[in-house]
């Protein structure tokens, strides 16, 4: 028997990696004669970096680089896989929500200009490719940070810099492109659809999550409609209308205007990068799950990825989850054949993220059992 263990990252418990060794070593325990392997995965969030370097035996580059205010400096970095020439890019560890406190959140300040200090110590390495993975940003600028770090030039109409943040966006005029752009591809790995502007946009959606109340919501989003038209009257490029454009505090269309980048599904990109349908083609069963299977897992995250891809091999699935809160009926019908909550009834999240590991182990056993009742 072949069982593939590629879970995503348990938020607040357990890296991908470590998530996917718990459960695999714990099924060996059971069946020790079965064929184990293990698959880190994400979807272009937080972690995505790590969860692709042990998949792919990639190498961390180290950076320090601007964090998300302008005032900070973090230690970042970038993956580098050398076989391929492909860098990936995770701007959660130079602009994301984690590095900074609630009372520091403030998306009028937050920049991106860290992570295309990133993207730019990465183009040194002359790459075929750059992964931007733009899960978990603390920032609403539109990517103007990131583009500034690239030599793009944002003025005002005293033919100065608008400087960094998400309210320069108001002041800029002129918009002048670097000598030379990027000539390598550059893809956004993104798990959502949202807009750029309005109702389903970049500020109405997660202006708030990251430190915005609602004037400063209405001043984000007519800054972003603001530039959006300036962005096609001067550069000939409509980014409108993408879908994803909204991603990241518009970072997503950011990058498609200032990069050139395509906007592709983050689950589907790095399945297709670790080439997990090959080692699927042969397996009976695959094992996913993250730190909570919902509705929003069902399209978009590495559980509706994975549950695609088993369809193609007709390879069986099931998921172990922090919590699971989709019906068995529903998950079935979507092709789950079982889903296994480390979060019992009338047990506290707390509890079950201080004994995640005991807890994984426990429903990898159990898993076992279901493998065998399925055999029989």
């Amino acid at each position: 028997m072949k069982i593939i263990v590629a879970t995503d990252s348990f938020k607040g418990c357990l890296s991908a990696e470590t998530a996917s060794k718990t459960i695999a070593d714990a099924i060996v325990e059971q069946l020790p004669k079965a064929q184990i392997l293990t698959k880190p995965l994400a979807d272009g969030g937080e972690g995505t970096a790590n969860a692709m370097i042990a998949a792919c035996n990639g190498r961390w580059i180290p950076r320090k680089v601007m964090g998300p205010l302008p005032n900070m400096e973090v230690d970042a970095g970038f993956a580098w896989f050398e076989k391929t020439r492909t860098v990936l890019v995770e701007m959660a560890c130079a602009s994301g929500i984690t590095l900074l406190s609630k009372d520091q959140l403030n998306p009028l300040k937050t920049t991106t200009y860290g992570t295309g200090q990133l993207i730019a110590a990465a183009l040194e390495k002359l790459p075929y490719e750059i992964l931007l993975a733009i899960g978990g940003s603390a920032t609403v600028d539109m990517g103007v940070g990131a583009a500034m770090a690239l030599d793009w030039q944002f003025l005002d109409s005293n033919g100065k810099s608008v400087g960094l943040g998400g309210e320069c966006l108001e002041r800029i005029e002129k918009i002048i492109p670097p000598p030379k752009l990027p000539d390598c591809r550059v893809k956004v790995l993104s798990d959502v659809t949202n807009s750029l502007y309005g109702q389903n946009g970049a500020a109405e959606v997660f202006g708030p999550q990251k430190g915005a109340n609602p004037q400063t919501v209405k001043r984000l989003d007519a800054a972003i409609k603001r530039l959006s038209g300036l962005i096609r009257d001067k550069l000939n490029i409509d980014v409108s209308d993408i879908s994803g454009g909204g991603a990241a505090g518009g970072l997503g269309a950011g990058a498609a205007a200032f990069m050139n980048a395509d906007i592709v599904s983050g689950i589907e990109t790095i399945i297709s990068v670790i080439n997990l349908k090959k080692d699927l083609t042969d397996a009976d069963w695959i094992i996913t799950g993250e730190g909570r299977f919902d509705n929003q897992s069902l399209g978009g995250k590495v559980i509706s990825g994975i549950v695609r891809l088993a369809r193609q091999t007709n390879t069986k699935v099931a998921v172990i989850a922090g919590d699971v809160q989709v019906s068995k009926s529903e998950y079935k019908k979507f092709g789950v054949i079982d889903a296994i909550g480390l979060k019992k009834n009338n047990m506290t999240t707390d509890y079950a993220m201080q004994n995640c590991v005991k807890l994984l182990i426990d429903a990898s056993r159990e898993f076992v059992k279901i493998i065998k009742n399925e055999a029989d």
